[in-house]
Order: C-alpha cells, then structure tokens, then sequence
C-alpha cells in the first residue's frame, strides 16, 4: 500500500504562503499559487491540497484564483479545495470550479446540520478538516475554540463522514514532526479514512505516517517541509510509494 501525498497550495492576498501554526501575520510569501501548484504537478503529483486563507481567516476570499488552478491544472491532478467552506454557496462555489473534494472546517462545528446534509448529498466529495489542541478543535482560522475532538467525530461518524484531515495546529508550519499518537488515536476511533496535516519535517516522519495505513491513515499534507526544502517532493513520492 502506498500513502497519498498533497503538497499544499495556501493563497493569501493573491499569493502562495505559509503560515506558522496558522496565525495571520506569520506568512513567509512563495510567489504565484498557480505556478507553486504547476511546480508540484510537474513533480509527480497526483492531489493538490489548495487553502483560501482569507476566505478562512473571513478578510475576504482567492476564489477566481483558485478557480483559475482548477481550470489550468484539474485535467492533471485532483484538487482538493479548503478554506473558509461554510454553507451551501461556498461549497457549490469549490465543486463547481471542479475540485474532486472539498474540506469544510469550522461549518461542522457550528452548523452541524447543515453539514450532516452535505455529507449525506456529497458523500467523499466532502472532507471534515479537525484541527486540533490536544483533544479540543480549533475554529474559524484557528483562532476560536470549538468542541471535544472525540464528541464531534462521533456525530461526524453518524452522519457518514468518509475522511477526516487531523491537523495539530501548535505542529503546523512548525517544522516539527507529525503527532503519530493524534493520529492513531482518531483512526483508532472511526472507520473514515484520515489524512495527517502539519509538522512534517523529514522523510522519516512520512515513514511513520506509512506505519498508521492499516489503521486507515492512507494520505498526507505536505506544507513547509516543501517549500523550505526538506527534502523534494520527487523523494517524498517515493517514500510513500516504496
């Protein structure tokens, strides 16, 4: 079995970023999103993994951009879109620019109706993003708090969930390995599918990641690690292919 690797495509004010533990303001800028995204697919990639950090961080949205990656690059790769995913014209907004799926975050905790719904109509074309302190999530751009982790994965699961993206956010953009005992905890806890977010660092952290696939554990986000050049995204691929 091999592990699904995303390179991460974040776009704030128009531009590739990334971010430390996703606070607004710790943007270190990588130039033109879409040139960042043809980089990885020239690479081997077979998903993109493209962030609107306004939409998220609610200073406005990337959306004709995004768009634009999509239309360029969707022939090529699978997009999986992010970002600020909160109600029905949103969500329609992302799968009608032709993502193959799309991550909604803070929607689950607030509206956890709607989002029942939306899983129920779109099935794994609909990822939870659970972005995690400890066991309590994190909300709109991380900078409120939301529920038990454990509480909303087990409504998440009754409603049919097929995947959920497990990000510890005090990891994330922090160069500072994956949480392997978060991560083995949620797939203990679910039959949906999980994709590791944040902290990788080194080829051996993908190793451990590869470890959790029986469990469910089957893709993973890869964010600064790329772009500070850690290791390229031709060795990752590899890795995770072996």
């Amino acid at each position: 079995m091999s592990l699904t690797l995303l390179p991460a495509v974040d776009v704030r004010d128009g531009k590739a970023v990334r971010l430390r533990q996703g606070e607004s303001g710790s943007e270190t800028d990588y130039g033109s999103p879409l040139d960042a995204a043809r980089a990885w697919v020239e690479a081997g990639a077979q998903w993109i993994h493209l962030v609107d950090l306004d939409a998220a961080f609610g200073t406005g949205n990337n959306r004709a951009q995004l768009r634009e990656i999509v239309r360029q690059l969707g022939d090529k790769v699978n997009i999986e879109m992010s970002g600020g995913v909160r109600d029905d014209a949103s969500l329609d907004a992302a799968l009608d620019a032709g993502a193959a799926r799309v991550n909604i975050g803070t929607a689950a905790l607030e509206n956890p109706e709607w989002t029942a719904r939306v899983i129920d109509k779109y099935g794994d074309k609909v990822a939870v993003g659970l972005d995690v302190r400890g066991h309590t999530l994190a909300a709109r751009g991380w900078v409120k708090e939301g529920g038990d982790l454990f509480e909303t994965m087990r409504f998440l699961d009754d409603a049919g969930c097929s995947r959920y993206v497990v990000t510890d956010v005090t990891r994330d953009g922090m160069m500072s390995g994956p949480n392997i005992d978060l991560l083995r905890e949620v797939a203990k806890r679910t039959e949906a599918r999980v994709t590791a977010s944040g902290g990788i660092s080194k080829l051996d952290d993908l190793r451990a990641i590869k470890e959790l696939l029986p469990l469910g554990v089957d893709s993973a986000i890869l964010g600064k690690s790329l772009y500070a050049g850690a290791f390229t995204l031709e060795e990752a691929l590899a890795v995770a292919n072996a």
